[in-house]
C-alpha cells in the first residue's frame, strides 16, 4: 500500500506542475480560450506573478516567475522519474510553502486554502520523509 501511496503521490505532484509549466507555455491553449486555461503564456503568467508577489520590486518578478517555472519544471519531471525522490519531494514542499505564504500575505490565507496548495506541500514534505518516519503518531 505504501508503494501504491507514494506512486500516486509522486503522480499528483508531478502533473501539478508539469500542468502549470504547459498552461504558461500555451500548451493548454491561449489566454481567454477557456475555463481550462490560466495564463496561456508567460506575459499573462508574470501579471499573475506580479500579484502573487505583490512585496516584491517589480523588476524582480521576472526572475521570480522565471525560477517558480524552472523549478517547477525540474521538480515535475524529477517526481515523475521516480530517481532522488526524497530531494525532488522536498524542493517541491519548499517551493509550494513559498507560494502558499506568498499567496497568503498578498491575497489573504483563504486564497492558498482554496487552492489546497499547503495540502500539497504537505504531501510533497510526507513523501520526503524518511520511511522510517512515515505513519507514526
Amino acid at each position: 500500500m505504501l508503494r501504491l501511496l507514494n506512486w500516486f503521490t509522486r503522480l499528483a505532484l508531478s502533473a501539478a506542475f508539469l500542468s502549470a509549466v504547459a498552461d504558461r507555455f500555451g500548451l493548454w491553449g491561449p489566454f481567454g480560450s477557456g475555463p481550462n486555461v490560466s495564463w496561456g503564456d508567460m506575459h499573462h503568467f508574470m501579471i499573475y506573478a506580479a500579484k502573487v508577489n505583490s512585496f516584491l520590486p517589480a523588476k524582480l518578478v521576472p526572475t521570480a516567475g522565471w525560477a517558480a517555472t524552472i523549478m517547477e519544471l525540474v521538480f515535475g519531471i524529477g517526481l515523475l522519474t521516480g530517481k532522488c525522490t526524497r530531494c525532488f519531494a522536498l524542493g517541491s514542499g519548499l517551493l509550494l510553502t513559498m507560494f502558499g505564504v506568498a499567496m497568503a500575505v498578498s491575497f489573504g490565507v483563504k486564497q492558498p486554502l482554496n487552492y489546497s496548495v499547503f495540502s500539497a506541500a504537505a504531501a510533497a514534505f510526507w513523501l520526503a520523509a524518511p520511511r522510517s518516519s512515515r505513519g507514526r503518531n
